[in-house]
């Protein structure tokens, strides 16, 4: 079975998450991250070039270096950490940039995937990172 958010999504969105929880410019080690996060070391590597590229984190290297968010958690929408990670964040692949079916004309589902996919961005650009800073359930 496919998902939406691949495990480079969810341990991005923790990621950006620990990041907050350390307060905006404050540099955090990555295997600092790795080890509180439980994430191996490698696998983060390879996600904080996407989130660097996309302008949520910066990078500071030397003694007292690591990665801290560019702007406050506010500021920083669920979706567009997903999409920094994830690319597409589309419900099926007849909605891919580029894809050309032979049946969209007349294809019966392709309303509901293009109405899933809206509810879905609309949400998912909703939620600000900081509400996932609480305990408490208020999405």
């Amino acid at each position: 079975m496919g998902c939406l958010i691949s495990t480079k999504g969810r341990y991005a969105l923790r990621i950006m998450i620990d990041l907050a929880g350390n307060g905006q410019g404050s540099y955090v080690p990555l295997k600092e991250m790795a080890e509180r996060q439980d994430i191996s070391l490698k696998y983060l590597e390879s996600i904080m070039p996407n989130l660097i590229k996309s302008g949520l984190v910066s990078a500071s290297q030397g003694r007292g270096g690591g990665y801290a968010l560019s702007r406050p958690a506010e500021e920083y929408s669920i979706g567009e950490i997903l999409k920094a990670a994830e690319g597409d964040l589309i419900p099926v692949a007849c909605l891919a940039d580029g894809y050309v079916c032979p049946r969209a004309d007349s294809c019966r589902t392709l309303p509901v995937w293009k109405k899933l996919d809206g509810i879905i961005g609309d949400y998912l650009d909703r939620v600000p990172l900081s509400e996932l800073l609480t305990e408490e359930e208020t999405i």
